[in-house]
């Protein structure tokens, strides 16, 4: 069974670009994504998933190498998949799918590896789960899907499929429809036992904004955020990142409970704490630990 995955920012580079693909791979991003799908231009597809495969083979990996081929019903998928699969990437990201997609993949997935001599399962999955409008309806039927360690969202192919003129508010904030696509698919990961991932803030100028989107999406119960921008991992890593204090905070509720056994309810601090306490105080140091493991393995900003 594929764990879920264990990071806080995962940086987007165009398939058909080695510097910035190189630029990526040197940041401290959690993980990268090698995109062959909507950066990349048509005549450039197939360049670009050479230029991929070379990269994924040759460069050593100091964060964790995802590749987004492009949709499965398109003309390109399965020559993506037929170049990457044996240059062994940590992942593919499948955009505009469905759970019956998701299914298909690993079945591309674990011929390919066979034919490559790979360990069967090896390569992680990942779904935009809400690209078209039939696609948001399946949103809670992930749970079981093979290889599936990540579900994410994504909003300005979300508002091309609805037709929208916008997907904001006046405000800036995001209309309706789109807050429902957040929600729903934080729900269907959680059901689906896997990570929820925040879709990406498309002005990476704003500092600010970002860090208020990605702090609000942490507090919602969202694990990591896409960036489209190397300047914006750094913000992207600090809000996914249990403080210091809220680590201690989270070793005193355990503590708290180890130390009285059977109990159900505790008094710490002035208020009362119940078990659904206990659970978010060792669901938070599980995200400490994975943000200390991320942090680790990814090179220094």
């Amino acid at each position: 069974m594929t764990a879920p995955l264990a990071a806080r920012s995962l940086l987007f580079a165009p398939g058909d670009s080695a510097r910035k693909i190189a630029k990526a791979s040197a940041s401290a991003a959690d993980l990268v994504l090698l995109d062959l799908e909507d950066s990349v231009a048509e005549a450039n597809k197939a360049a670009a998933r050479d230029l991929v495969a070379e990269h994924l083979r040759t460069t050593e990996r100091r964060n964790a190498q995802w590749v987004r081929i492009n949709p499965l019903d398109g003309a390109h998928a399965l020559a993506d998949l037929v170049t990457i699969v044996p240059a062994r990437p940590d992942g593919i990201m499948l955009p505009k799918a469905m759970r019956a997609d998701a299914d298909r993949l690993d079945q591309y997935l674990t011929a390919l590896e066979a034919a490559a001599g790979l360990p069967i399962g090896g390569i992680a999955t990942m779904v935009v789960a809400t690209e078209t409008a039939k696609a948001t309806f399946g949103l809670g039927d992930y749970a079981g899907t093979p290889r599936l360690a990540a579900l994410t969202w994504g909003a300005e192919d979300s508002a091309a499929a609805f037709g929208a003129s916008s997907n904001r508010a006046p405000d800036g904030s995001y209309d309706f429809p789109y807050q429902m696509l957040r929600a729903l698919t934080l729900a269907g990961a959680c059901a689906a036992g896997v990570t929820p991932i925040e879709t990406i803030h498309t002005d990476f100028r704003d500092s600010e904004g970002l860090a208020d989107v990605a702090a609000a999406a942490r507090r919602a119960g969202y694990r990591g955020m896409m960036a489209i921008h190397p300047d914006q991992v750094a913000i992207i890593n600090a809000a996914f990142s249990p403080t210091a204090a809220e680590i201690a905070h989270a070793e005193r509720v355990v503590a708290l409970f180890a130390d009285n056994p059977g109990a159900g309810t505790i008094g710490l601090d002035g208020a009362m704490i119940d078990l659904p306490h206990l659970k978010q105080a060792q669901a938070l140091l599980a995200i400490a630990h994975a943000a200390d493991v991320a942090g680790n393995r990814a090179p220094p900003a």
